[in-house]
């Protein structure tokens, strides 16, 4: 039996399409294995946000050849797509496919088999405008499960790629969406997480349908399902509408991670973002009023080429009195090919390590002040994996609803249900609780009333 092993680099997408990848090779009769292992077939799934996602992309692939030099190696994802022909001038690489046509990936192997050619299958991604299906029914390590429904990005960004790596929005089909969300529940998911390359935007390319449609009618449609989480929303996308439907939802989460990347609205205007910190500032505003204890995480790009002390400062503060819950923080790093990494005024190394720094002990600050907010408090939790922590065995570590990570005591059979856990305490990075009780599925106490 032939085998196949992968290896994912960069973002939520790509892990979620690893899976869908593995799907179509387990339905032609083929094995997984672990990447370390001699395999059949290497499938390296690329990132390129960086220049140094290119870089580990380049160090994983040589290190698949290394293994098993007889094998065919295949290369997909987002450097595959804008670089493939260095991709192709590594020794033994084989095949290369970039953003799509993914479900043609097994007749290129046949292909490769066959004829013993290298194979580079990317095509111009700015002409693609139809969503490519790709199922996950379940997922081989997780107890949340991520449900990609939108694909590709118009905003260009000046320091991002990622549009020509993924081409422009394109939102999946509903009925789609729906569909493999019912899947997903009935193989045991309790959480979905909705996710994309720019997921907010999903229906900005179907007439008469938005986010909010699509949020309410799986709440409507979906059985069993218990959360349903945004992986990420632009604040732009916060329409009054979503707001709505968040507030007067039962199964959308109380956390959503909006990328802020610069608190100044002249930084703003240099990275191109679509909105001002006004305007931004109303939106969190609306979002805490209709959603109590809400959770907001962001994405933060410190030393952005130009960026002065005030200019930084104005950020600090603006992050500082809104109370964001989380922060991703990250120095500014150039990526080729994107008009920033051709400004003048590109920051020292140092400055942007100070800046990072401050951010971070900020975003630590206000994680606590966050988590303090429901110590004693009764929350939701869904256990994902056991917790390791020196000597101390039988915990178990998981998240509320409001994204807290939580550690308590409890038996293995409990990871991927619904449990309830009392914060003991309140901490970052995580919190200790208590475990309550398992919460019964609805069906199950309806049943027992009749």
């Amino acid at each position: 039996m032939a085998t196949v092993a992968f290896h994912t680099l960069g973002c939520k997408v790509n892990h979620y399409e690893t899976e869908a990848i593995w799907q179509l090779f387990k339905e032609a009769g083929y094995e997984r294995t672990e990447f370390e292992r001699a395999a059949d077939v290497y499938v390296i799934n690329t990132c390129t946000v960086t220049n140094t996602g290119d870089k580990k992309s380049r160090q994983i692939i040589r290190r698949a050849v290394r293994q098993n030099p007889d094998a065919v190696i295949c290369v997909t994802g987002c450097y595959a797509q804008t670089s493939p022909a260095e991709i192709m001038a590594i020794p033994g690489v084989d095949i290369v496919v970039g953003t799509q046509d993914r479900s043609s990936m097994l007749g290129y192997i046949e292909q490769y088999k066959n004829e013993r050619q290298p194979i580079n299958a990317v095509r111009n991604i700015m002409k693609t405008r139809v969503y490519e299906e790709l199922d996950v029914p379940y997922f081989t390590d997780r107890t949340r499960a991520s449900l990609k429904i939108q694909e590709g990005c118009n905003n260009f960004c000046t320091f991002c790629i990622i549009p020509w790596a993924r081409g422009l929005m394109r939102s999946r089909d509903p009925q789609e969406v729906i569909r493999q969300a019912q899947q997903l529940v009935d193989a045991g998911y309790q959480e979905i997480v909705l996710t994309g390359i720019h997921t907010g935007g999903y229906g900005e390319d179907i007439k008469d349908y938005n986010l909010a449609m699509l949020l309410r009618d799986m709440e409507a449609q979906v059985k069993g399902l218990k959360r349903l989480r945004i992986s990420s929303i632009e604040a732009s996308q916060i329409t009054d509408e979503v707001i709505e439907v968040l507030r007067d939802s039962k199964i959308v989460v109380r956390h959503l991670h909006i990328p802020i990347q610069s608190g100044s609205n002249t930084v703003l205007k240099r990275m191109r973002r679509k909105y001002t910190m006004e305007f931004f500032g109303e939106r969190l505003d609306r979002l805490k009023e209709a959603l109590p204890g809400l959770a907001i995480t962001s994405d933060v790009i410190v030393g952005f080429p130009g960026e002065t002390e005030e200019e930084f400062m104005e950020t600090f503060n603006f992050i500082q009195a809104h109370k964001f819950s989380e922060l991703h923080v990250f120095p500014y790093s150039k990526r080729t090919g994107t008009p920033a990494a051709r400004m003048d005024d590109q920051v020292a190394e140092d400055v942007k390590n100070e800046r990072v720094h401050k951010l971070i002990a900020l975003s630590d600050q206000l994680a606590k002040e966050y988590a303090s907010m429901f110590e004693s408090e009764v929350l939701e939790i869904i256990p994902e994996e056991a917790f390791k922590d020196g000597e101390q065995t039988g915990l178990l570590v998981g998240y509320t609803d409001n994204y807290l990570k939580v550690v308590f005591e409890g038996t293995e059979d409990l990871i991927g249900k619904l449990v309830k856990v009392k914060i003991t305490k309140a901490g970052y990075p995580y919190n200790e609780g208590q475990f309550v009780r398992v919460v019964e599925a609805a069906v199950e106490t309806e049943a027992a009333s009749a």
